[in-house]
């Protein structure tokens, strides 16, 4: 591992949030001690890289991967291409993608760049061929590369995991995919600090999607409302809007239309406000429905 690239992050890190050297080691270590980590003389300890991390906001894995990983800039593209062409279910372009840097060294050296091409190929693999058993199988592969004790997963593996839950949901498969999900929320508590906030709020979401199919209502309200307390507690809107709508259509559901409508409203706000067209025009309706 290259000390010195790591140093060098850190540093850069510290400056452009405003830091001084002394601020940031005030309660991690001595400035002294920060003064060599930054010159690359020493490397912390483990646990002292992810109170550094912690306080920089970035996962503690980035700090390994720059220190192992020669141009992590291109990696770190291709995984931004990838996340984009999963966000628009775009999965000829995943595949093109995963097919054009299989062989590139900077992924197949280095077990966590692998394991992020892995992911989307066993999304693919699903996606274009609905095959869910050798989908599954590059998928738990992929959790293979990095997964290292049961004890602790990393927020990738418990992605992956969930991944596998929503193959399952989506072929209708529900009580093995409320089975993988509450292994997912399983190892979700274990982790003391969650850098990406959207990974429990998908979770419930899931979770909540499956009972509702199941007809057990009332747990997928609730569900819904543990989600909303934690995008409110995290200041994050990812999905308010789709937890909203959720609750209005359990409600609907149970034919109760009057609090069917009431969170139909309140999904709508949220979608207006993220100027959300797919699902503007679709709850007017919904809410113009129930109102008769």
């Amino acid at each position: 591992m290259d000390f010195s690239v790591v140093g060098q992050k850190i540093k850069e890190l510290r400056k452009n949030i405003g830091l001084s050297q002394e601020e940031l080691a005030d309660g991690i270590c001595t400035q002294a001690q920060v003064s060599k980590i930054e010159k690359g003389d020493v490397f912390p300890y483990a646990s002292t890289l992810f109170l550094i991390s912690r306080k920089l906001g970035v996962d503690v894995n980035y700090f390994f991967d720059i220190g192992m990983t020669p141009r992590l800039d291109y990696v770190q593209e291709v995984s931004k291409q990838l996340q984009i062409a999963r966000r628009n279910m775009d999965y000829n372009e995943i595949k093109e993608i995963v097919n054009a840097e299989e062989e590139n060294p900077l992924f197949f050296n280095n077990n966590r760049n692998l394991q992020i091409l892995q992911w989307h190929k066993g999304i693919y693999q699903f996606e274009l061929n609905k095959n869910i058993e050798n989908a599954e199988n590059i998928l738990r592969n992929a959790i293979s590369l990095t997964h290292t004790t049961d004890k602790i997963w990393s927020e990738r593996e418990i992605e992956i995991l969930l991944t596998i839950g929503v193959m399952y949901s989506e072929q209708g498969h529900l009580e093995e995919a409320l089975e993988i999900y509450h292994e997912v929320k399983n190892h979700i508590v274990t982790l003391p600090n969650l850098a990406d906030f959207t990974l429990k709020t998908r979770l419930y979401y899931n979770i909540a999607r499956v009972l509702t199919k199941l007809m057990d209502i009332d747990e997928s309200i609730q569900f819904c409302n543990e989600a909303i307390d934690w995008c409110v507690q995290k200041d994050n809107m990812y999905l308010l809007g789709e937890l909203h709508y959720h609750i209005g259509y359990n409600y609907e559901l149970k034919g109760e239309l009057e609090y069917a409508q009431k969170y139909m409203e309140k999904a709508l706000i949220v979608f207006e406000l993220q100027a959300d067209d797919k699902f503007i025009q679709y709850i007017r309706k919904k809410i113009e429905s129930l109102s008769k």
